[in-house]
């Protein structure tokens, strides 16, 4: 199934990122090939089988990658299997394939498939240590069937609007046959989280109450207005496709997926009146335990949550330091670096109207921002993703309890460019100073770089194209904002680097609030007040990142984890390499890697750069 942040997964890939590209990129002689032998050839067979099983098998995501054409166009009328039953089944495979993978003789891989080996071990290995919990039925840490950022009601809709193509009548059928399976994949879903409720897993109430509001929000359009009705009606009319489609959604709409959205509704109100306030995950059964799982999960890394926190600190501290000066530069001498940034936030110079109008004009700024920072790249990488890059608002539907950006990588035929979706429900959230920061993060050389490159790779199995890790993925991310604050993207724009230091401080700053709700026991309301004191952002887009840490937990954590690393490998480069340091000799073979644990991007680029 799919999250709201990019993560790209099949059932087996659980909460892993797209994508793993080879390692054939790493300008190594640590990494050339070998000629296949038997071990080679075995394990090559089985990531193809397990693709084949548990990634193939799967429909909305052969829909995203651009493969329910030719042999797998019945794809195109499915949805995920959400049941309990498909997700005992699938656990059963992986760990069947996992015993498999352990059998394979690593010794006698070449270098590049023992870097396969080390993520599927790794990845395998974590994933298995979450079957131990009675909730959390999927395969990435969260407690929640359905929350406000999980759930078919939350992604189906955009699902079928901007994944599920529209060019024949076939397809047109086939988007009617998958808006009627929406409503039976709510309803098993519906009895997985009335099964969390039993095993004492009900979200906190502020939880249940904001996926209310994303519910009525769908609920309360009428049907021939929703977007599930007019995507199909506006995309069939531009091919010329003859039928009522219109009036063919709106009645599957109104009988079937309303009243399963309604069902789901029902059972969060039942259990409403008994929810606790408590965010933190320490209140479930083993709790602590499940939040350590969610940091190896998404950190890839040891850390203990109290090294989380008192990284978090440290970090704060640091880049509030760094702010401060540059605040000072402009004048803004007075109050706490928080204060002065919640003034400069709300500064009229910067503040986009809270029309549709300025809304599309944001999306030019953005467009042209991305043209700008594309023109320097090829000075910083040898290879360029062919892929392009679209800006998008998040839909209207959801964008209440949605993350502020994600990123949506495109099809790996080609079909589909990758996007990178901005919440606009209130552009105040929004100051211009914070826009550039945004774009180098989600598109370039961010994560457009970073995923769109790993899938062009040629000679990869597709297991591998498919998964990776949050660490790796959020860390480039971060990496790719300090990257555009070294080629000098701020050099005439001092605002834009306050905003730089911003996302860095608001990033450090999770560690702090993640670790504190799940390990400390914070409150939801202590964790916004630290950030709003410490940031000086809006309130309304902090409670929603808090909301957001409570459903995901650890996750919050992988972004500096994966950054701090990121920076270290390059820093230890260099020293190591002196004079004969190439950055882009260093971007290639990191993101020729692929979606790796940090333990492994770790010890391949040692090796990359021996002493």
């Amino acid at each position: 199934m799919m999250d709201r942040r990019r993560l790209l997964m099949s059932v087996a890939a659980g909460g892993a990122l797209a994508a793993v590209g080879p390692v054939r990129a790493l300008a190594s002689t640590a990494l050339t090939q070998a000629a296949p032998n038997a071990a080679t050839t075995a394990f090559h067979a089985l990531l193809d089988r397990i693709a084949d099983e548990m990634l193939l098998s799967d429909p909305e995501l052969l829909t995203m990658l651009g493969m329910d054409r030719g042999p797998k166009a019945d794809a195109r009328f499915k949805l995920s299997d959400r049941s309990q039953a498909k997700i005992d089944a699938d656990k059963a495979k992986f760990v069947d394939a996992m015993k498999a993978v352990k059998a394979i003789d690593q010794g006698q891989l070449n270098a590049a498939d023992q870097v396969y080996y080390d993520t599927l071990e790794f990845f395998g290995d974590t994933v298995m240590t979450g079957y131990d919990f009675p909730y959390g039925g999927g395969f990435s840490p969260s407690p929640y069937t359905v929350s406000q950022l999980g759930g078919a009601y939350q992604q189906i809709p955009d699902f079928l609007d901007s994944q599920h193509r529209i060019e024949t009548a076939d397809d047109a059928e086939a988007y009617l046959s998958r808006l009627s399976a929406f409503a039976a994949g709510m309803d098993a879903e519906r009895a997985r989280m009335q099964a969390e409720f039993s095993a004492g897993a009900v979200p906190p109430d502020f939880v249940i109450d904001r996926t209310l509001t994303q519910m009525g929000a769908i609920t309360g359009t009428a049907a021939a207005e929703s977007v599930m009705t007019t995507s199909l009606a506006r995309r069939a009319a531009e091919k010329n496709l003859p039928g009522d489609w219109a009036a063919r959604a709106e009645a599957i709409l109104t009988k079937e997926v309303y009243p399963a959205i309604q069902r789901q509704a029902d059972a969060l109100k039942a259990v409403r009146p008994g929810a606790t306030h408590d965010g933190g995950v320490w209140r479930l059964p083993d709790g602590e335990a499940y939040y350590r799982f969610g940091l190896k999960y998404y950190t890839t890394s040891s850390m203990t949550p109290d090294e989380v926190h008192q990284m978090g600190l440290e970090q704060v501290a640091d880049i509030s330091s760094r702010a401060d000066a540059l605040l000072k530069a402009q004048g803004l001498t007075q109050g706490s670096v928080g204060a002065r940034i919640a003034a400069l936030g709300k500064d009229p110079r910067f503040v986009y109207p809270n029309t549709d109008e300025a809304k599309d004009e944001l999306i030019k700024e953005l467009n042209a921002q991305m043209v700008a920072i594309q023109a320097r790249m090829p000075e910083y990488f040898g290879r360029l993703p062919k892929s392009p890059c679209d800006i998008k608002r998040v839909p209207k539907a959801i964008e209440a309890g949605a993350p502020g950006g994600y990123y949506m990588p495109p099809a790996l035929d080609g079909s589909r460019p990758g996007a990178y979706y901005i919440n606009l429900r209130d552009t105040a959230e929004w100051p211009k100073w914070t826009l550039p920061t945004l774009t180098y993060h989600e598109a370039v050389p961010g994560h457009h770089f970073q995923i769109a490159l790993q899938q062009e790779q040629p000679d990869t199995p597709l297991l591998m194209k498919v998964m990776g890790f949050s660490a790796y993925s959020e860390g480039w991310g971060l990496y790719a904002e300090q990257l555009a604050d070294e080629i000098g993207a701020y050099e005439n724009d001092p605002f834009g680097q306050i905003g730089y230091l911003q996302s860095l401080m608001f990033r450090a700053a999770r560690l702090v609030v993640d670790s504190g709700l799940h390990h400390k026991r914070w409150s939801r309301e202590q964790g916004i007040r630290y950030m709003v004191d410490t940031l000086g952002d809006q309130e309304s887009s902090i409670a929603t990142e808090v909301e957001r840490y409570c459903v995901w937990p650890g996750q919050a954590s992988s972004y500096k984890v994966g950054h701090t690393t990121w920076v270290r490998l390059r820093e230890d480069a260099k020293k190591r390499l002196g004079g004969r340091f190439d950055i882009k000799g260093f971007h290639d073979a990191g993101l020729g890697l692929g979606g790796v644990p940090l333990t492994v991007l770790e010890r391949t680029m040692n090796a990359w750069t021996p002493a």
